[in-house]
């Protein structure tokens, strides 16, 4: 049995941290290196940060940036955003990140993943696509922040991942982003059964119980960003982290 890693994931925009729901209707909550500070404090595992609007604004990285928000941090981080090359990827290990998060770019570029992995290893490289339901009620995976349906099955795309060489494959259901109601647990296991490296879930977490049903369904660790950035559903801001919490993975 092992200690479930529970990942608070930070969405940057420019300068400024935001929650978004469904991907849409992005609220502002704070600075960066403040939420970072506070995670420090509450001994999180470590920290997902993610320019979530860069590749649609084909916006390059803010290294320096970046690298100050890592330099607060006392826990692993990840970053994605707008990373393109092998070089993006090195700069953002040189600015402090033990992981980077591809998304987009694997869709034009799936060798950058052994390119990475080939140096920095496997489990620097996390895979990461998002899901949601088209009109007919079938699973697609979407590019570009959720504007652009790729066609992809999320089962065969996380095959394709792993084959490229990815450490670990995150899944963030649309449908469930901000919206407090939950996991897709049914994606998760989707996924999960499909694929022998970790999967993280993202996308709905509202309590401490959707994590335990996430890892029932078969998930490897939880990653939440309305949870840890809100005091309660329509409440205000309050960075948090379930301080002591244990989530044993018992598969």
């Amino acid at each position: 049995m092992g200690r479930v890693r529970i990942i608070p994931v930070l969405l940057l925009s420019k300068n400024g941290l935001y929650k978004t729901v469904k991907f849409q209707k992005a609220q502002y909550v704070g600075d960066p290196v403040n939420a970072v500070k506070i995670f420090n404090e509450k001994e999180a595992d470590e920290l997902v940060l993610l320019d979530y609007t860069a590749s649609k604004e084909k916006r390059p990285i803010d290294h320096k940036k970046i690298a100050e928000i890592a330099g607060e941090a006392f826990m692993p981080m990840a970053y994605g955003g707008a990373i393109q090359t092998f070089e993006d990827a090195k700069r953002v290990f040189d600015g402090g990140f033990e992981k980077v998060v591809l998304n987009s770019v694997l869709f034009s570029n799936l060798l950058l993943v052994k390119e990475i992995a080939d140096v920095y290893g496997a489990q620097a490289v996390v895979g990461s696509f998002d899901v949601k339901k088209n009109l007919f009620g079938a699973y697609k995976v979407y590019a570009g922040s959720g504007t652009k349906s790729t066609g992809k099955d999320p089962v065969e795309w996380a095959k394709e991942l792993e084959q490229a060489g990815v450490g670990e494959i995150m899944v963030n259901a649309i449908d469930k982003d901000g919206t407090w109601e939950g996991y897709d647990e049914h994606l998760i296991s989707k996924v999960a059964n499909a694929v022998s490296v970790p999967v993280i879930a993202c996308g709905g977490a509202g309590n401490t119980a959707d994590f335990a049903k996430a890892v029932k369904a078969g998930a490897s660790a939880v990653a939440a960003g309305s949870l840890f950035v809100y005091q309660k559903k329509g409440m205000g801001v309050l960075i948090n982290f379930p301080t002591n919490f244990k989530l044993e993975n018992t598969n």
